[in-house]
């Protein structure tokens, strides 16, 4: 490639001088910067180039001339090969250091106003970073070569399947009911989507815990309404493994890259299973957005909490609000709580949730925060602060210029993207001053990492 003196197939020789935002390492040949997964800062290695372009390369480590102090060996037998986590060969005081760092790259690169002085607390990790998830979503694919049913995760950047049967960030519970479900799978020769063929009815396998309560719902997720055999998979499930409270199926007929369909059915027991924060009960739905972490949801929600600084006679947005999982914490502290969400079952067990804690100051609607949002404050209501918890992909950019045209006197953003949180800040530092950013380890083992920022307005 021009101006790059490397090609496919070529080795070089690096210097890995920091990690990337996916966790990759980062080395220069002749000032072009490659891309490393696997490799750690200070390593000298060979890697062998995958993909050429003008201004990066992409390449897989071959050998380690000189390796990190803190280089662990993985403990998964999957690692090499699943795209689940990234970290495990970087020891867990090294991964919260890079978190707190990735947030810094993604501030330099974006340079919102005052950048330079904000600040950064150190990340919260976790005594224990394994065994986390509270759910696991595994898709499902048949095997012909070994003629049968097979869930796991995709291999990086591919839709090529990892069977995965021991997942170690994954809470224990969900790995059991996954294998036990591939198992009657087989038993019964359930018919598995095919997306070549488009042929088939099982695309997906979906299983989440509470952790606290110990209830467990699985859903199926199908190419068509049509479900062979489900009757005989029920009783299966029900004898087996008498922990699940709660079997669903999801129908995802198009072929987009969601997981999820619009249309879900009860097939047996209960609709929702419960969860437990501190001392408050949630219902959640198939659909229902529950941080997968309830460990470090704890401290996630108690930074917010902080941050937010409320008092008795304060109304509080609560945006992307799930089940209302954030702004029933703080329910008992505010005179009103506002939420908002486009999914309409999580808006229902919002509904329910406050109900059940007995409170009556709260009011949840289904829609856009960027639609509702304007609308209220058309209607004249005030908040004195708001929240806001949204997708990878950030704030949308009408709220955005919602918020910088009415900014309430207090503003907290829980992010899960600090390349999004970065930019998103260019706008809102207009408006609002960044008191600090508090990183907390929602995802140990992987690039990804949750952020608490706290603003106030100008």
């Amino acid at each position: 490639m021009a101006n790059t003196q490397v090609k496919t197939g070529q080795k070089v020789q690096l210097y890995i001088k920091k990690l990337g935002i996916n966790g990759e390492g980062i080395g220069y040949y002749k000032r072009l910067i490659i891309f490393v997964p696997k490799a750690l800062p200070g390593e000298k290695i060979v890697a062998k180039i995958t993909q050429a372009n003008p201004k990066f390369a992409q390449a897989e480590l071959v050998r380690i001339d000189h390796k990190s102090k803190d280089r662990i060996q993985p403990p998964c037998h999957f690692y090499n090969h699943c795209g689940g986590c990234q970290l495990q060969h970087l020891n867990y005081k090294k991964q919260l250091d890079f978190k707190r760092d990735l947030l810094h790259q993604a501030l330099v690169k974006y340079r919102p106003q005052g950048y330079q002085n904000y600040e950064l607390y150190p990340t919260l990790g976790m005594n224990d970073p394994w065994h986390y998830r509270n759910k696991a979503q595994f898709q499902l694919r048949y095997n012909y070569k070994l003629r049968k049913a097979e869930a796991g995760l995709y291999q990086p950047n591919s839709h090529q399947l990892v069977a995965i049967n021991d997942c170690l960030v994954q809470e224990e519970s969900t790995q059991m009911v996954i294998n036990k479900l591939v198992e009657l799978l087989n038993k019964y020769e359930i018919p598995i989507f095919n997306e070549r063929k488009n042929t088939g009815v099982l695309k997906t396998l979906m299983v989440r815990v509470g952790i606290k309560t110990g209830e467990l719902q699985v859903v199926f997720i199908t190419h068509t309404q049509n479900f062979p055999k489900k009757n005989i998979l029920i009783r299966e499930i029900k004898r087996r493994l008498p922990a699940v409270v709660s079997i669903m199926q999801n129908i995802q007929s198009s072929k987009s890259s969601q997981i999820f369909g619009e249309k879900t059915l009860l097939l047996w027991g209960k609709s929702a299973i419960k969860e437990q924060l501190k001392q408050l009960t949630f219902d959640l739905s198939a659909r229902a957005f529950f941080q997968l972490n309830p460990k470090q949801t704890n401290v996630l929600y108690q930074e917010a909490i902080k941050a937010l600084d409320l008092s008795s006679d304060e109304r509080l947005i609560d945006a992307y609000c799930g089940v209302g999982t954030i702004g029933l914490s703080v329910a008992d502290k505010v005179k009103e709580i506002r939420g908002m969400d486009v999914i309409e079952s999580a808006i229902d067990d919002a509904k329910e949730n406050a109900r059940k804690m007995g409170y009556d100051n709260t009011h949840y609607e289904v829609g856009k925060a960027e639609e509702l949002l304007p609308k209220w404050l058309a209607e004249g209501f005030k908040p004195d602060g708001i929240i806001v918890d949204p997708p990878r992909t950030g704030l949308d950019t009408n709220l955005l210029q919602t918020l910088v045209k009415d900014p309430p006197p207090k503003m907290v953003y829980i992010s899960c993207n600090v390349s999004t949180l970065a930019k998103d800040l260019k706008l809102l530092t207009k408006v609002f001053k960044v008191n600090y950013l508090q990183s907390v380890d929602m995802f140990p083992q992987t690039a990804r990492c949750e952020v608490v920022t706290k603003l106030t307005r100008k």
